[in-house]
């Protein structure tokens, strides 16, 4: 399974961002897709995560500002960030593990104030 993440960039704050992840390869074998994000000096935190079957999860941080959505016929996920705030800034990582774990390669985020 191949991850690529897009859609960071920079934006103020309260506004909106939207990224995606575009899955390939054993994609059969996917179960949960989720965001993580990493801050400069801090660990790696669950934002949200979406089951195969549509369970979602939120990080308590994001609950009520993101939502996080997966199109299975395009093989995508998206996290809709709205309300953004300079907190949010990070490099956002998507993840899918079902046989395996994969890892996208990061998108920056960057929330000005």
């Amino acid at each position: 399974v191949q991850l690529q993440a897009s859609g960071g960039g920079l934006v103020q704050a309260g506004g909106s961002l939207t990224l995606s992840c575009a899955a390939s390869g054993s994609i059969f074998t996917i179960v949960t897709m989720e965001w993580h994000r990493q801050a400069p000096g801090k660990q790696r935190e669950l934002v949200a995560s979406i089951t195969t079957g549509g369970n979602i999860n939120y990080g308590d941080s994001v609950k009520g500002r993101f939502t996080i959505s997966r199109d299975n016929l395009k093989n995508t996920m998206y996290l809709k960030m709205n309300s953004l705030k300079p907190e949010d800034t990070a490099v956002y990582y998507c993840h899918a593990w079902g046989r395996g774990h994969y890892w996208g390669q990061g998108t920056l985020v960057t929330v000005s104030s």
